[in-house]
């Protein structure tokens, strides 16, 4: 059993003269990322081949670093070079697609002539039996996901549902992709920190929460009696469409949190509160919550919140310590900055937009 597979795209000029993966530019840009990230030690006899390789283009001499760390087994979805080197040459139309597996792109399958190194690939994974597999790139992503949209799904943990099912992978950028931009290298390096975390057992564990959603004018009061009227730190988040709050949530601490609704999604924007008294009672008690001194508040794009909240509704936020968003622009400004890029970064969650899977929510 390996802790980590690697699985990457297609041979290059490098793999393809000696039939294995990562052993040109892009493997040594691979190998120091997975040093930064903490997955492998590059040690003074890994550099020195490294060296050796800008002197003497030779791949053999990358094959001994990886050699050098069984820790990690690394191959492709295709162990072969396309003929122009470009991945969807190895595509046709869905008449001559691989059966079972999705598209590529728009009118893109890869061919039934190239399903023995599907085949392989399973084998692979099989006999390695890997706590994760990191998926680098689109290619990896299609074969191992079934998704070839890496921007959108990197840095999370997802279990396989293709070639072979139920292994925890991770999608990262391929190290291609890095060096030919070079802004997604910090990004690559932070994935990687968590694929060390995760390579340490095969499930997917996520955080614990306990969210109260749907609740009653009681449970917005027990709520706030229990958890938020003696807490310290309170992150705030609203909803908006046009120029109505849609909900509200409030977090007293990372286990628990209180969403309060004001539309009904199931019912094509009918009020979450079936009387006028009742959703007055619940904006009076949001109001108090956020005027008070005494609790620290922080949001994510806290400028937006706070400003919408007074210009639509008339509530001041009283001791608005912190913005996530803000925080993180002051340490890395190169990077991105919505909420899903910040949990992917920041904490073992899915991509939580992705967990949507309907529009509407049932009432019981």
């Amino acid at each position: 059993m390996t802790d980590v597979v690697i699985v990457g795209e297609s041979y290059g000029e490098n793999e393809a003269r000696i039939k294995e993966a990562f052993v040109g530019s892009s493997g040594i840009e691979l190998l120091r990322m997975l040093h930064e990230g903490g997955i492998l030690e590059l040690t003074a006899e890994d550099q020195s081949y490294i060296y050796k390789f800008w002197v003497d283009r030779d791949p053999r001499l990358i094959d001994m670093v990886w050699r050098m760390h069984p820790e990690i087994y690394r191959t492709n979805v295709f162990n072969l070079r396309p003929a122009g080197n470009k991945i969807e040459d190895l595509c046709g139309p869905r008449a001559t697609a691989i059966s079972g597996l999705p598209s590529f792109g728009k009118s893109k399958y890869f061919r039934i002539e190239f399903e023995p190194e599907i085949d392989r690939l399973a084998d692979e994974l099989l006999r390695q039996d890997p706590n994760l597999i990191i998926a680098c790139g689109n290619t990896a992503c299609w074969a191992l996901l079934g998704n070839v949209k890496i921007s959108t799904i990197r840095g999370t943990t997802h279990l396989s549902t293709h070639t072979v099912r139920g292994y925890k992978v991770l999608p990262v950028y391929h190290p291609a992709a890095v060096m030919r931009n070079w802004e997604y290298r910090p990004t690559t390096v932070a994935d990687f920190i968590k694929a060390a975390r995760e390579s340490k057992f095969p499930e997917i564990r996520r955080p614990k929460r306990e969210i109260w959603i749907a609740p009653t004018l009681e449970d917005i009061r027990e709520f706030r009696t229990r958890y938020i009227d003696n807490c310290k730190l309170l992150s705030v988040d609203i909803e908006t469409s046009g120029r109505a709050i849609t909900c509200i949530g409030f977090a007293p601490n990372p286990s628990v949190a209180l969403v309060i609704p004001f539309v009904r999604p199931s019912k094509n924007g009918r009020n979450y509160f079936t009387n006028p008294t009742s959703e007055r009672e619940a904006w009076r008690i949001i109001s108090e919550i956020l005027a008070d001194p005494s609790t620290q508040k922080t949001f994510q794009n806290g400028v937006y919140d706070i400003s919408f909240l007074l210009r639509a509704y008339g509530i001041k936020t009283i001791n608005a310590e912190h913005d996530s968003m803000l925080l993180h622009h002051a340490l890395y400004p190169e990077s991105e900055k919505s909420l899903g890029y910040l949990g992917s970064i920041y904490t073992d969650e899915g991509s939580w937009k992705r967990m949507r899977r309907t529009n509407t929510i049932k009432e019981d």
